[in-house]
């Protein structure tokens, strides 16, 4: 199989990829820093590809380099991101000038899945793996960048629900084309940099179960036609997650959001 993993380079990413490699698959793997990514390289050797998901022209083209390098993408897995930070009162944007998790954590995979979608469908079957979290909090729509009440946790927990109804969103899209889309909760606070960052010290979940629920949604054929679900860690059926993914409503806002956030992103002019 051929699979693109982003933020490849630490904790889970890295995991996945080597597990992967191990078991005889082909990676691509995407980092934003170029040692980490030869380092990668020389580890593991597999093919790499840098681009920083904080800016969508980087995003732009990250998926342009993907889609001249591969001639087929059985699996993608959006699972780059950025934490609460370790100063959850501080603001962050990306390059483009939009809130630093929704621009990363949700917009760059939005986009990036978006843009691979020819690709995977002559691929299928295929799937799209999102990487979101079970910390999830209904975005406000009045302020969904928070611009006027700004806080780390809940400017991620808003990304992580974003991921998870856009999972829904492209589910219904592609359906009948043989590519399903689902989202993974993989483990709660892995010993990883952005948990070790927001959280120092505190870890509760192994990366080999995060991992392991990660390579389950890649790999399990019994999952083949299983598409716009939500999974908890290694639970074997999919569950709920926070009530505003299932608001068809909602979903079209953020639709519209994430759309008018990429286009502007896009066809600005450079800084």
């Amino acid at each position: 199989m051929r699979i693109l993993v982003t933020g490849a380079t630490d904790g889970l990413g890295r995991y996945v990829t080597r597990e992967l490699t191990k078991a005889g698959h082909r990676v691509l793997a995407h980092g934003r820093n170029p040692e980490r990514l030869g380092g990668l390289h020389n580890e593991l050797g597999v093919d790499t590809v840098q681009a920083d998901l904080g800016e969508l022209r980087q995003v732009d083209r990250l998926a342009d380099e993907v889609l001249r390098r591969l001639d087929r993408l059985d699996v993608l897995v959006n699972n780059a991101g950025v934490g609460p930070g370790a100063d959850q009162s501080r603001r962050e944007e990306s390059a483009d000038g939009i809130e630093l998790r929704f621009a990363v954590n949700h917009l760059a995979g939005y986009h990036l899945a978006r843009r691979l979608v020819p690709l995977l469908v002559a691929s299928a079957p295929a799937r799209v793996v999102n990487i979101a979290s079970i910390g999830q909090e209904a975005i406000d729509f009045a302020d969904p960048l928070l611009e006027r009440s700004y806080s780390g946790m809940r400017a991620y927990r808003q990304s992580k629900l974003a991921q998870i109804m856009a999972t829904v969103d492209l589910a219904a899209e592609l359906r009948g084309t043989g590519v399903t889309v689902n989202a993974l909760h993989p483990a709660t606070l892995m010993p990883t940099t952005m948990v070790n960052e927001a959280w120092p010290g505190t870890s509760v979940s192994m990366l080999e179960q995060g991992g392991t629920a990660t390579l389950r949604l890649i790999l399990d054929e019994g999952l083949a036609t299983t598409t716009g679900r939500y999974f908890d860690s290694n639970t074997p059926d999919p569950v709920d997650p926070d009530p505003q993914a299932s608001d068809p409503d909602a979903r079209r806002r953020l639709r519209e959001l994430s759309d008018r956030l990429v286009t502007a992103a896009l066809t600005r002019a450079p800084r």
